[in-house]
């Protein structure tokens, strides 16, 4: 995959520095396999993910960020009175959340219908407009890293965003160091 937001990006195969990712990872895995009934929202997520799997990949990511951009946003201290929490998708789907809570879910929706790791990222980077820290998926379809964003109703390429400068980007794979 190309660099984002042209970036020189530094990889790294280490995932202990990211405790949360690792565990809503290992989370979300557990509450696929033991959560039933309506309330967990398993049966509304496997609903949702079948209902797109049949169409075209660009089609999935737009389906897919449409969906979870329609629910409502919630800090980590109102939803889970902690300042940073990494919800899983279905704890997404009974809680609404926050910017990396869309990304998580939009990451494994994608993973669910076929999308390999290595062709997506969350990417923490600095809103320089806003100001903010925030989190975006980034997927890389068709040659271009395109961003799913939740305060962005469309799918945008990344090489249109100039006031976006990451962090470091993720997968189960790996992370990345964004310089520059």
């Amino acid at each position: 995959a190309d660099s984002i937001f042209g970036t020189k990006e530094l990889h790294s195969s280490n995932l202990n520095m990211f405790p949360k990712w690792r565990d809503a990872l290992r989370r979300f895995d557990t509450e696929l396999k033991t959560c039933t009934g309506t309330a967990c929202k398993a049966e509304e997520w496997n609903a949702f993910i079948d209902s797109v799997r049949n169409v075209s990949r660009e089609e999935q990511v737009r389906a897919v960020n449409r969906e979870m951009n329609d629910k409502p946003y919630v800090t980590d201290p109102v939803n889970w009175h902690m300042a940073d929490y990494w919800a899983t998708p279905l704890q997404f789907l009974r809680k609404d959340g926050d910017c990396e809570d869309y990304a998580i879910s939009k990451y494994m929706a994608l993973k669910a219908l076929g999308f390999r790791v290595d062709e997506m990222r969350i990417v923490v980077l600095q809103d320089t407009n806003l100001n903010v820290p925030h989190a975006v998926l980034v997927v890389f379809l068709g040659g271009r890293a395109l961003v799913l964003d939740n305060q962005v109703s469309g799918i945008v390429p990344a090489d249109s965003i100039h006031h976006y400068h990451p962090y470091y980007s993720i997968n189960e794979d790996g992370w990345w160091l964004h310089r520059g």
